[in-house]
């Protein structure tokens, strides 16, 4: 009984270290089981990321230079992550840009102020002074902090990066399939070569 359980446990460790290995050489992990996307016609691609992350400051210019040659059949998702209270508080922050449709104007300066303006940015009030700062009307800021739709995004963050297994940032998924980040690509510019070859892949499936 003893060898047996030793035959297993060596069996178990020999498939994660073989995982691993893959992850690796790959530099990315593939999701089991795959997760559904929201649009069948694209290729999924969500960027789970936090404004006071350092690693995903750093990763947003090899980003936002991807953006702008994204491949037509992309469709590109920021998925701010909720580990947190204070994750909490940037998240709905990011919520609140995408419904008054501003996220293209406010994203890159709400990072710069919090790494390097070390403006912390969590209250309603200040985060109100930073939105009326780039030109939104402090009313309608109020309204969508507290509206509903924000409201259930917050709710819902949770759960979807539970969902892909993500435990850290910034963390990229394909399709619903695939997972890369830092750590298992070697640096922020494989990353995006992990992506763009992964894109590559799905685009001949599909």
């Amino acid at each position: 009984m003893f060898k047996k359980i030793i035959q297993v446990s060596l069996f178990t460790l020999f498939f994660s270290f073989s995982a691993l290995l893959k992850a690796e050489s790959t530099g990315y992990e593939t999701l089991t089981p795959a997760q559904p996307t929201q649009h069948a016609d694209k290729i999924e691609v969500i960027e789970f990321f936090w404004y006071g992350c350092p690693h995903c400051y750093s990763f947003e210019p090899e980003l936002a230079k991807w953006l702008k040659k994204i491949p037509k059949n992309v469709e590109f998702i920021r998925q701010p992550a909720v580990f947190n209270e204070l994750w909490g508080k940037h998240a709905k922050a990011y919520f609140v840009a995408e419904a008054l449709g501003v996220v293209d104007k406010v994203h890159g300066d709400f990072f710069d102020a919090v790494q390097n303006k070390k403006e912390k940015l969590d209250t309603e009030e200040a985060l109100a002074k930073f939105f009326s700062a780039h030109g939104v009307d402090e009313a309608q800021f109020h309204e969508a902090f507290n509206s509903f739709a924000v409201d259930s995004k917050m709710r819902q963050s949770p759960a979807i990066a539970s969902r892909y297994g993500i435990t850290g940032v910034p963390a990229v998924i394909i399709n619903g399939k695939y997972l890369t980040n830092g750590p298992l690509a070697g640096s922020h510019e494989k990353m995006i070569e992990v992506m763009n070859s992964l894109i590559k892949q799905e685009s001949t499936v599909k």
